[in-house]
């Protein structure tokens, strides 16, 4: 017979520990593009930030560390200007390209 597990004995997941290289994080980041919501990308943003150290994006984005946490929650709805200083805090650049099969 299969032994059960319980949830509260697995490990907690945080994508933080595997963000450890610049690839890691434009992986992660392209990976959360693809999906198209900006709420998923407010929550890849405030954890790769988390990964970096939330003090130190916020002193290289401009912004009090309160403020990036707030722009950052997957409720949030931050203006694109606050996006890209945080994005060249982190080192990272959001890059357009043609979708596939789009009618124009």
């Amino acid at each position: 017979m299969a032994k059960k597990i319980n949830i509260k004995d697995l490990p907690n997941f945080d994508m933080v520990n595997y963000l450890k290289t610049d690839e890691d994080v434009a992986n992660y980041l392209n990976l959360v593009l693809e999906e198209n919501d900006p709420a998923e990308l407010n929550h890849a943003l405030g954890t790769i930030a988390r990964a970096r150290g939330m003090t130190e994006v916020a002193l290289a984005s401009g912004l009090t560390r309160e403020a990036l946490y707030k722009a950052l929650r997957p409720t949030s709805h931050p203006r694109f200007d606050t996006i890209a200083r945080v994005c060249t805090a982190l080192g990272v650049k959001l890059v357009a390209q043609p979708v596939q099969g789009t009618p124009v």
